[in-house]
Formats: structure tokens, sequence, C-alpha cells
């Protein structure tokens, strides 16, 4: 199977635009009040104790799998969308990866306000969540990107192994996953919280 199309990979405004929208993402969240680093003082590449004050703080941690889907999920997305239906005369689809950089910033930006991080703490086994550190944030969205390059260069078949792959991954590793997580937070299912306890 080919690669999904060579028309999503960014031109050279798309990558400047898309890094604009990071830096907006990471101004909005100083204005916001967040922790630009861990609490905890220093930053460090990867923090694998999901119940811990260094959750959601430091560059990569066992939600990054999560952010790396978003990105093969994005790229697909604009693939159906620009590529296949054609939307807008397929147009927009050398912007896709600036369309996605900007559907993840507003997606950190929002899940650290106190209604989302209320939300977190109420539904999910995430009960100390306080929000990300900003240096956690911007990675998300850098993981992101990470897997929209990835997916534009893998043929389709292997971008949806790769995302069962973490789902599956993830929920073995810590008993959660993006769709879990979905679930969680839209439709809280007591049973799951549960089992995600270890009861």
């Amino acid at each position: 199977m080919q690669v999904m199309s060579s028309r999503l990979i960014p031109h050279r405004k798309a990558v400047l635009l898309t890094l604009a929208l990071v830096l907006a993402a990471a101004t909005i969240e100083f204005a916001m009040g967040r922790p630009p680093i861990c609490p905890c003082g220093f930053v460090k590449f990867w923090h694998g104790v999901v119940e811990s004050d260094q959750n959601s703080q430091q560059i990569a941690d066992w939600y990054t799998f999560s952010h790396v889907t978003h990105g093969l999920i994005f790229y697909f997305a604009g693939w159906l969308l620009f590529v296949r239906l054609g939307l807008f005369g397929g147009k927009p689809a050398r912007w896709a990866l600036p369309i996605a950089a900007f559907v993840e910033a507003a997606w950190e930006v929002l899940e650290n306000t106190p209604m989302v991080i209320d939300r977190y703490r109420e539904v999910t086994v995430s009960y100390g969540y306080a929000g990300d550190s900003m240096v956690n944030s911007i990675a998300d969205i850098g993981w992101m990107i990470v897997g929209f390059l990835i997916a534009s260069r893998l043929p389709a078949w292997a971008s949806v192994l790769l995302a069962i792959f973490f789902e599956l991954f993830t929920l073995w590793a810590m008993r959660d996953n993006l769709t879990l997580n979905i679930i969680m937070l839209l439709w809280p299912i007591e049973a799951i919280r549960q089992w995600q306890e270890g009861a």
C-alpha cells in the first residue's frame, strides 16, 4: 500500500505557521499562570510513574504515546478530507500540519483550564492532576507533530498498526490509553475506573 499522500508534507510557510502556533500556545499558557517547568525544579526527558507529582510535567511520559497517536489520526483526517474527498478543492492539504497543530494546541490550552483539570480529578484515575507544565504541554504538541510526520512517511496500514500497538502497550503498562481517556472524560464508567485503580 502506498503512503497516503506526500501532498500532506508541509511546505516552508506551513512549518513556520506551525512553529508560530506552538509559540502562541506557550504564550497563552504562560499568561494562564502555568508553571514553565515541573514544580520539582528540574527538567528530564522521561518520567514513567503515572501516580506522581512529575506526571504531565516532564518532556515525555506514558501519555506521550497518546499524543503521537493524535498525530497519526490528524494526518489521516487531513488526508481523508483534503486529498481523498477533495474538500475545498484539496487546497488546504499542504496546510494540514498547522491545522493539526492548531487543534492540538487548542486542546493543550483547554486541558490546562480549571474546568478540565477538575474534570480529570473527578472522573479519571488522575486524582492529583494539577495540569501540565509548559514544558510538558509544548512537548505534547511536538509529539503530535512527530506522529503526523511519521504518518506522512508510512503506509496507511503501518500507521494503523502503530496506533493500535500504542493503545495496547499503554493499556498494559498503565491501565490507560487514548481511548479510555476519552471515554472517562466524556462518559465516565465506574467499572473502568475501579479496574484502572487495580480494584
